[in-house]
């Protein structure tokens, strides 16, 4: 018989896993595979952007406000989910910027702070694993640190030279970089409203599209997975405090969604099973594979 599948997605705080790759995620454990979220931070440093909750009070209880709404996430995704336990760093704002908070996750040494994942990575047993790029999706320290330790816990987790006093090696088959955004899927959604006849939240991404760099081309991997678009935007709506429901991100309506760009997107980065680009399924050569494991 098969193996039993297993997707392990690494993300920097609370709310991230919701907000990237969520409907794939989804997708998968309504396939039956088992998928495991790895939040690197408690997102204490992260801000209030629902208008309604900022309150002294919240603030007050923010990390275990946080701790929650991340529980109530993982139980509309159907996913497990397990926490690194590093101190968000912060979004560092200003000229020059100031210095990062002493003791945070992106101030870790990566060795040091790949240690928790690996050791994650070997009780779980991931055949896929999803992270970020080297720019971290976006240039948040933790995001980028995100990248560094998901990359050196990737490389060392089958090694049994590396941390031997962390468990059984296990070698993860494939790694996935999340591609939230591309030019491509902003031009369409942006389109897609406009025929609509309704305003497009986009403009203002556009004009300054020129002075970012499109990470369309680096797409190798398209998931069908709009049916469950809802269920992302669900578990988005649990982490209240991260996100305004009357917000920018859900402005387009969701069947204009599911139509104009009906996948989540990402980069194959590494591999050590054979599988021809482009890919629609994160585990291509994997199934073929993974009964003999």
């Amino acid at each position: 018989m098969a193996e039993q599948l297993r997707l392990m997605a690494v993300h920097a705080h609370p709310d991230d896993e919701s907000s990237k790759g969520a409907a794939t995620m989804a997708k998968y454990v309504a396939q039956g595979v088992d998928v495991l979220v790895v939040t690197c931070t408690g997102g204490e440093r992260g801000s209030v952007l629902n208008p309604k909750l900022d309150r002294p009070d919240v603030w007050a209880n923010i990390a275990d406000i946080r701790r929650a709404e991340m529980d109530a996430a993982r139980a509309i995704l159907g996913i497990e989910q397990a926490w690194l336990g590093f101190v968000d760093s912060g979004l560092p704002e200003g000229d020059p910027l100031p210095p990062l908070p002493e003791g945070c996750f992106a101030l870790q040494d990566v060795e040091v702070a790949a240690g928790p994942l690996v050791r994650l990575m070997r009780e779980f047993r991931p055949h896929v694993v999803t992270t970020y790029d080297e720019e971290g999706g976006y240039p948040h320290p933790d995001h980028i640190m995100c990248h560094k330790v998901s990359m050196a816990a990737f490389e060392a987790a089958g090694d049994p030279e590396r941390y031997p006093e962390l468990g059984t090696p296990w070698q993860p088959l494939k790694l996935y970089y999340d591609i939230g955004f591309s030019k491509g899927k902003i031009m369409a959604l942006h389109e897609g409203m406009l025929a609509a006849g309704k305003e497009s939240p986009y403009e203002e991404w556009l004009q300054r599209w020129e002075d970012r760099p499109d990470k369309g081309p680096r797409i190798t991997t398209r998931v069908n997975c709009a049916e469950y678009f809802p269920v992302r935007d669900d578990a988005l709506r649990a982490h209240a405090t991260q996100v305004d429901p009357d917000g920018f991100w859900f402005q387009v309506p969701m069947e204009l969604q599911q139509r104009a760009w009906p996948t989540e997107d990402f980069q194959l980065a590494r591999s050590v099973v054979d599988s021809p680009l482009p890919e629609s399924d994160l585990f291509a050569g994997v199934r073929e594979t993974a009964h003999a494991r």
